[in-house]
């Protein structure tokens, strides 16, 4: 009983040796393995055609998540952002705490925050009490925000798929090919400007040549990319969560 016991697990450790020894041995098989092979190729290309292909394959992509921290006007911002063609959704924390929420549909821009955000007050001043109640009333509603204020332009490029991916992976200075990497256990190849200084782009050689990690230049920021040409759904919040807040939204008063 004991010797047919044993057996199974002898034959389970052999053949598991003997497949680490044909690793070991194909691994080892005199350090001529192409780098690139299995890739999409991008390993083999210039600096400058690896990052032109990037930038073709992000240029044609229908949807893609934003992730990071982003300075932008002197203002730094954390992301989290889904965006494609039609619009976008997500969060964004301004510096000094301020969190809201970002929907966009269309031309449609939606801004939802707590109570805190909106009873904000310009050079932190104490909100009033007339300030906190009609801040209460916007809690966690999502506030239309009207195509002629100023916030609806400098909010809504967090939410434009097309400009926010054109200013994210612009660089400054000569580009060098760098090292190769992995980003969520994807293989990628590095392309850097200006020695680094200038923005560094991490580029996939696993299917598309995707960017899936962005260093930006002057240190304004890391950013992730990821979930390329997976689909969301997008939709307007219903009427009796909507406030259309009629007048300007500053976004010096409100942090944005």
């Amino acid at each position: 009983m004991t010797g047919r016991a044993r057996a199974p697990r002898s034959a389970a450790l052999l053949a598991l040796v003997s497949a680490g020894a044909i690793t070991a041995l194909t691994g080892c098989g005199g350090g001529g393995e192409d780098p690139d092979a299995g890739t999409n190729g991008m390993g083999k290309l210039s600096a400058g055609k690896i990052e032109k292909k990037a930038k073709a394959a992000a240029g044609k992509a229908a949807a893609v998540r934003v992730s990071g921290r982003v300075v932008s006007k002197g203002r730094t911002y954390r992301l989290s952002m889904r965006l494609k063609g039609s619009g976008g959704v997500g969060e964004v924390s301004a510096k000094g705490g301020s969190t809201f929420q970002l929907l966009r549909v269309k031309r449609d821009l939606y801004l939802k925050a707590g109570t805190g955000f909106w009873a904000r007050q310009e050079g932190g001043k104490q909100p009033a009490r007339s300030d906190i109640a009609a801040a209460r009333k916007l809690k966690d509603k999502y506030v239309k925000v009207p195509h002629q204020d100023p916030a609806y332009a400098q909010l809504s490029g967090f939410t434009d798929m097309r400009s926010l991916l054109d200013g994210l992976l612009a660089m400054e200075g000569k580009r060098a090919k760098g090292k190769r990497a992995e980003v969520a256990g994807v293989r990628t190849i590095r392309v850097t400007a200006g020695g680094g200084s200038g923005g560094t782009i991490d580029v996939s050689l696993d299917g598309a040549p995707y960017p899936l990690r962005l260093q930006r230049a002057g240190g304004a920021g890391t950013v992730r990319l990821s979930d390329w040409n997976d689909d969301f759904a997008l939709h307007a919040p219903r009427r009796d969560e909507t406030v259309d807040y009629g007048k300007q939204i500053s976004p010096e008063q409100h942090g944005g």
